[in-house]
């Protein structure tokens, strides 16, 4: 009976890796207003870097608006020459402390694009998933080489392994395909 393997430490490590991909995810820019798509951007204030949701409150009160109600007056300029400055492709509007990002409609190249992007952060969690049923199994061999576990067990613990990871990958699989299709709407 092996006293050191246990599934539950890899399942666990699959679904950061999974929340991890969600995350990605949900900063790319879709036809919605999401705020999270700025939790990419750092501002530089007081001397450091720091997330605008540090800086104000973040929300979409409309599905093609973003509002920023900066809480310091001093930092309204920096969040706004910050997001200028992204990849976002979005133009700040300045009212006061509220700052309000129109999300344009997405261009057909633009979708295309982010399909693309899609695809390899998809394929990176894949990767990652694999590389964690790789070092699953290697301490299974390790575990059967030490003659801690039997071949039996051994056997049962990598279909175990082989399972989580399937069901990791075909999970990776449809939160890109439905991130796809949310893209695609128009």
């Amino acid at each position: 009976m092996s006293k050191n393997f246990n599934p539950e430490n890899y399942k666990v490590k699959m679904l950061k890796t999974l929340e991890s991909f969600k995350n990605d995810l949900s900063s790319l820019r879709t036809g919605r207003a999401n705020p999270k798509m700025l939790d990419i951007l750092k501002v530089d204030v007081y001397g450091q870097k720091m997330p605008i949701n540090q800086l104000g409150t973040v929300s979409a009160p409309e599905p093609r608006l973003i509002s920023i109600q900066v809480w310091d007056q001093n930092n309204v300029n920096l969040i706004d020459s910050a997001i200028r400055k992204s990849d976002l492709g979005i133009n700040p509007q300045i009212d006061g402390q509220l700052i309000r990002l129109p999300v344009p409609s997405l261009t057909e190249e633009r979708r295309t694009e982010l399909k693309k992007i899609i695809k390899t952060l998809s394929e990176k969690g894949k990767v990652s998933t694999r590389n964690i049923r790789r070092e699953a199994n290697d301490e299974i061999k390790k575990e059967k080489k030490d003659k801690d576990m039997g071949e039996d067990e051994a056997k049962k613990f990598e279909e175990k392994i082989q399972e989580l990871t399937d069901d990791q990958i075909k999970e990776i699989d449809n939160i890109a395909e439905n991130k796809e299709k949310e893209i695609m709407k128009i």
